[in-house]
């Protein structure tokens, strides 16, 4: 009779960060007549927060589970979202030329995490 051993090793689950960052995005937003002509595009840097980093997240053998694992994954993500108004200051007519005056500049809705956390995986 032949034994099988599968030895685990617990992974990194003292390493969990997931946290809350500043970064930076270019936003650019093209803007339409009603009839579909481009009357002028806007873009700018702005700074927003995103999540990132490492949560706990394991797979073990299972006899009770159907598919034979039993899987625990944790993901690092939103635990909530913020809607900020941003004002992209950069904008150009058709033919690429800067727009100054009430024009110049376009407001956008932008969603960004309020804050980060390790939470359950979806799917």
């Amino acid at each position: 009779m032949t034994s099988n051993f599968i030895r685990l090793r617990p992974g990194r689950a003292g390493r969990v960060q997931c946290e809350t960052i500043p970064s930076t995005i270019h936003i650019t937003k093209d803007e339409f007549s009603s009839s579909g002509q481009l009357e002028r595009t806007c873009e700018g840097d702005i700074p927003v927060n995103k999540c990132e980093g490492t949560c706990s997240s394991q797979v073990q053998p299972s006899v009770i589970s159907p598919s034979g694992f039993n899987k625990e994954c944790s993901c690092c993500k939103e635990t909530g979202l913020r809607v900020r108004q941003i004002t992209l200051s950069h904008c150009y007519n058709p033919d690429g030329q800067r727009i100054s005056g009430d024009r110049g500049q376009l407001t956008v809705k932008l969603r960004e995490p309020a804050d980060c956390r390790c939470s359950r995986c979806e799917g």
